[in-house]
């Protein structure tokens, strides 16, 4: 009874799910035909070839070969256990689970469960102190100077650390959280003399959540001459600086909403701009874009505007990160801010409605930017200088594929300094003639350059592996066939892992189920054989199969069965024959062995 109890919550966790809607919240999806491609989360690519059909409630990769249903997506994604993946989405849909169902065992170590746990007392206390208490009055006057509104306050759960050295060890320590492990994760610092202090103690405090939502780690920023000026949390095995985004967990809905991602360096440009109504922002945390950061972000939009300090520190690091993006597949614009400004300064200033459409909205290509952030390398009142700055912004638009893009920027050029379109012209297609020459390597390091629907190069199958795959394909999608395939086959497929997929079906449908293959993946354990099940049920199969292709492949089958059978019988005469000492006969039966062997082959 519990069982089934059991079985009948995961069923309807399941369907009360869209897998589109779920791996919608992680990457970006755009439907093809019936179904809906997109980067593949789980390897490095910059062509889709991540498939999700959404009839069928499955998603699968033919990069890498990995598939499932909406709970194993789950499971893949955030590292969950089965239990942890059901939880999470029940969680998501108001579902009930039964209640030993909590007991089942969780992925994360105790250790970082106690952190974790830490983490969100931490943060309601900092919260709590800074809106309601005399001890946080430093920190909220700060922030309200800041323009930071009690709204958004609330919604960033941003806090203050009081000044005494063990306020919040102690506050842990009657919770019943162990000193060590609140060291381990930086909550608490160990002093020379082997006591403990807060780590933290008076800044105004930034939680840092992940994708989640969850607590993971602290930004605190100084009120005083205390350096550094801004602290984060060590990093851990919870808190990896280089891959997670601030801000990333509130922002990823809007993000999708907006078509695109604002890039900011610090934690008050995102909290300004999230109050003035720009909330597609998210943050790098105190170092440089990573590769990681950006495939995060790509995974999401095609369309990053970087919008850090209009400086020259800040210009440095917009093409950095710059570069980095464009690495990713991301198409990057620049935003338009004026020179020394800082976007938290600048709302403060101008407001919210000029924010937008001042700076974001009229945002300048990559392009536009180059040509400025060049600028300071050359002195142009020289001659030499100019025609070295022209060379050098006629190598980059060399670089650019659209036409129309490059004559744009060369007619700028040839306005600007009186050079000749057709010398300009002359000029960029030697450079792409160089570069062709050249060869482009950009691709030869990504796993997948294949347009979705095209699949990549593999060998052959023999002629019955192609039989099985196709009549495994028709019974996860129509159980009509199922008794007649039963009858004359049985489990006697060739590959093992058919064997194992027949089987599993058989017992799915004599428990009067509907054909469902996202619900079929549950009955089977193994996590290759789960995958197989999806890239089978992605082979494109007519709706109503004829009587005589289900014999076309059942004779296969069933003579190719033969000939191992045939094969086997001739192996067992060989030991025979070595048993008896009748070397002749011996090598005779082996000779037939190998040219069955190869008319196999050749036939296949």
């Amino acid at each position: 009874m519990a069982d089934q109890q059991f079985d009948e919550a995961i069923e309807q966790v399941r369907t009360s799910h869209d897998i589109v809607d779920i791996i919608g919240e992680y990457i970006q999806l755009k439907k093809q035909g019936r179904n809906y491609f997109g980067l593949c989360p789980f390897h490095g690519e910059k062509t889709p070839s991540f498939s999700v059909t959404q009839d069928k409630q499955i998603f699968h990769c033919f990069g890498c070969g990995k598939g499932g249903n909406v709970i194993t997506f789950v499971m893949e994604m955030e590292g969950y256990t089965f239990y942890e993946a059901l939880q999470f989405l029940a969680d998501k849909s108001g579902t009930d689970l039964p209640e030993s169902f909590g007991q089942k065992e969780s992925s994360v170590s105790s250790e970082n469960q106690q952190i974790l746990a830490a983490s969100e007392w931490v943060v309601k206390l900092y919260h709590h102190l800074l809106r309601f208490t005399k001890d946080g009055k430093k920190g909220y006057q700060y922030l309200k100077d800041r323009g930071i509104t009690d709204e958004t306050i609330d919604a960033f759960q941003l806090g203050f650390a009081p000044e005494a050295k063990d306020f919040t060890a102690s506050f842990l320590d009657k919770k019943g959280f162990h000193q060590q492990t609140l060291i381990k994760s930086g909550l608490l610092s160990q002093r020379d003399d082997n006591g403990v202090s807060d780590r933290f103690r008076g800044r105004v405090i930034f939680p840092i959540r992940n994708h989640l939502g969850k607590p993971i780690a602290f930004g605190g920023r100084t009120l005083t001459n205390q350096e550094p000026k801004y602290l984060n949390s060590p990093e851990s095995e919870l808190f990896q600086k280089g891959r997670m985004l601030y801000n990333f967990d509130l922002a990823k809905k809007h993000i999708r909403k907006q078509g695109e991602a604002i890039l900011f360096e610090g934690y008050m440009d995102v909290i300004s701009a999230y109050q003035a109504g720009v909330q597609h922002g998210v943050a790098t945390l105190g170092t440089s874009l990573t590769e990681t950061q950006a495939r995060l972000l790509k995974r999401y939009v095609d369309t990053v505007i970087i919008c850090y300090d209009a400086d020259e520190s800040g210009h440095d690091a917009t093409y950095k990160a710059a570069g980095t993006l464009q690495k990713a597949g991301c198409s990057v614009k620049v935003a338009n801010l004026t020179d020394n400004m800082d976007p938290d300064h600048y709302i403060a200033e101008f407001g919210g409605e000029s924010f937008w459409n001042d700076v974001i909205t009229s945002s300048l290509t990559f392009t536009s930017f180059y040509m400025r952030y060049l600028k300071k390398d050359f002195n142009l009142t020289l001659e030499g200088d100019r025609i070295n700055y022209i060379e050098k912004v006629l190598e980059h638009l060399a670089m650019i594929d659209s036409a129309v893009e490059r004559e744009y920027y060369l007619k700028e050029l040839s306005n600007d300094y009186d050079i000749s379109m057709e010398s300009l012209t002359q000029q960029i297609q030697f450079h792409r003639q160089q570069k062709r020459l050249g060869g482009d390597k950009s691709n030869k390091n990504s796993h997948t350059n294949h347009a979705p629907g095209i699949q990549q190069s593999k060998r052959l199958l023999p002629a019955f592996h192609n039989a099985e795959r196709h009549l495994l394909a028709y019974m996860l999608q129509d159980l009509s066939i199922i008794d007649r395939v039963q009858e004359e086959i049985g489990a006697s497929f060739t590959i093992d892992e058919h064997k194992i997929i027949a089987t599993h079906l058989y017992a799915f449908y004599e428990e009067n189920n509907e054909a469902d293959v996202s619900k079929f993946i549950e009955m089977v354990n193994d996590d290759q054989v789960k995958k197989l099940v999806t890239e089978l049920a992605m082979i494109s199969v007519q709706d109503h199969m004829t009587d005589d292709v289900i014999n076309d492949y059942i004779r296969i089958i069933q003579a190719e069965n033969h000939k191992k059978q045939n094969i086997y019988s001739l192996k067992e005469e060989q030991k025979m024959a070595e048993q008896q000492n009748n070397p002749i006969k011996a090598a005779e039966i082996a000779k037939r062995i190998m040219d069955m062997e190869k008319q196999r082959k050749n036939i296949n």
